[in-house]
């Protein structure tokens, strides 16, 4: 099976220009809000992720989180436990911005 290197297929578009820089964080939905609405515990998470359903960047803020091992919050829709999850069943996967653009399936979502 070969895996397809590429970006998110948004790319192309001037409004994310700023995708290579890492600038995709100033994109977010959740950058005009509470911070702390992210970094919440049990059953607040899933509210949380629901901000993530509505942004732009959500794929990039995802593959983020999982290359950069985040511990805490949601990021990209995804709470804590299921980042573990997800990390735990797809061990192979070394870059996840070009795992999720490839379109391949992700297990433990």
């Amino acid at each position: 099976m070969t895996a397809t290197i590429g970006r998110p297929t948004h790319m192309g578009n001037p409004r994310y220009d700023s995708y290579e820089r890492g600038e995709w964080v100033t994109l977010a939905v959740c950058r005009s809000g509470d911070p702390d609405a992210l970094f919440v515990r049990g059953a607040e998470q899933r509210k949380a992720a629901a901000i993530c359903r509505r942004c732009p960047v959500l794929m990039e803020c995802r593959a983020d989180a999982l290359d950069n091992k985040v511990e805490f919050g949601v990021w990209g829709g995804l709470t804590e436990r299921q980042r573990r999850a997800v990390l735990r069943k797809n061990p192979h996967v070394t870059n996840w911005a070009a795992h999720l653009a490839s379109g391949e399936e992700i297990v433990g979502i």
